[in-house]
């Protein structure tokens, strides 16, 4: 019996992003979709907290995966991880934005909620809200490349050497951003721990 050329389902979810890649530019559209899936989700978890602007976010998505399929058909499996290289490109995007923004001051438009159900779930709502308020404005105040690793390791959950990888630098430099950047977010953050309802932990 012949075999289909379509990527079946199930091959498609267990296959490394690598190759997802390969078979993309080979023609297989699954495949290319399983890979956005994997990737853009977490370029836009990545973008949104460095730039905090979540069009700006979608932005970098859109420029990093443009970028990834332009060069899939000269990917040499093995050599790199897709994901690293996505990573990496995210944040060369995201340092020419926040260079560009500096000859340009922003204004951060308020986000609209939804009209809560009760009060319960407006008070919960409102903390959460100044939780990532003030960890964005936080996060907004450190230098780019200490938002950059520390969100990065943080809040991404990647190791250090892949942050090293990604950006370029030894791990000792990584080791050495982020434990500044958590040090300043420390002094930021302290003294609000109570009005934005985080325990002692």
């Amino acid at each position: 019996m012949g075999q289909d050329n379509r990527t079946s389902a199930s091959a498609v979810d267990d296959a490394p992003d690598g190759a997802l890649l390969v078979a993309f530019a080979n023609g297989d559209a699954a495949a290319g979709r399983e890979l956005l899936d994997r990737i853009a989700p977490r370029i836009f978890g990545y973008a949104a907290r460095v730039l905090g602007d979540r069009t700006e976010a979608e932005d970098v998505v859109q420029d990093t995966m443009l970028r990834l399929w332009k060069m899939a058909p000269d990917w040499r499996q093995g050599e790199a991880q897709v994901s690293t290289w996505a990573y990496r490109v995210a944040v060369n995007l995201c340092t020419d934005r926040l260079r560009k923004r500096q000859s340009r001051p922003q204004v951060a438009l308020d986000q609209v909620a939804e009209p809560p159900a009760d009060l319960a779930t407006a008070v919960e709502r409102m903390t959460e809200s100044a939780r990532a308020d003030a960890l964005q404005a936080a996060l907004g105040q450190l230098p780019d490349r200490q938002r950059q690793a520390v969100v990065l390791r943080h809040l991404e959950g990647l190791s250090n050497p892949e942050i090293a990888q990604i950006m370029d630098i030894g791990v000792e430099a990584v080791e050495s951003l982020t434990a500044r950047a958590k040090r300043s977010l420390k002094a930021a953050l302290g003294g609000r721990k109570e009005e934005l309802g985080y325990d002692d932990g």
